[in-house]
């Protein structure tokens, strides 16, 4: 059974209380339960991290590249947080271990602050996905099946 890394960034700790406007009222554990159940109706062990640390993220990552070169990880999903619009070690730390990775945003970033439209991740992204709130993570797990299977 391949594994689904799922990275949560900076702040993410703080769902449920952060501007539940934006965000919602779920918190990160009702995230990882989310996940829980869409990774085992895929057929994939959950791995759910969080880290306020850029340094924690791209040592995440150059172990999701070892492990995805071992065959047991099927691909990362991460919700970089605010690192998506200033983190250019995240994007070296993607492209240098050539993960297969899908970029998550809760909000609708496109639909905020201007700052937030440009994304270093993105460049190395298999997909991208923004604005489904917490239920995007389901939609991308989803995702990292179908890139499983070629679709």
């Amino acid at each position: 059974m391949k594994t689904a890394l799922i990275l949560n960034g900076p702040n993410l700790n703080l769902l449920g209380t952060r501007e539940p406007a934006v965000y919602g009222a779920q918190t990160l554990a009702d995230v990882e339960k989310l996940c829980a159940q869409a990774c085992a109706s895929h057929g994939f062990a959950l791995d759910f991290r969080q880290s306020n640390h850029e340094g924690q993220l791209v040592d995440w990552l150059h172990e999701a590249g070892r492990l995805q070169a071992a065959g047991t990880l099927a691909g990362v999903i991460l919700n970089a947080g605010a690192y998506t619009h200033t983190s250019v070690a995240l994007l070296d730390a993607i492209k240098g271990t050539g993960i297969s990775l899908i970029e998550l945003h809760i909000s609708n970033v496109f639909a905020r602050e201007a700052y937030r439209h440009h994304s270093y991740i993105s460049a190395a992204a298999r997909a991208v996905m923004c604005g489904f709130g917490v239920s995007g993570y389901a939609l991308a797990i989803a995702g990292l099946a179908d890139m499983q299977t070629g679709v």
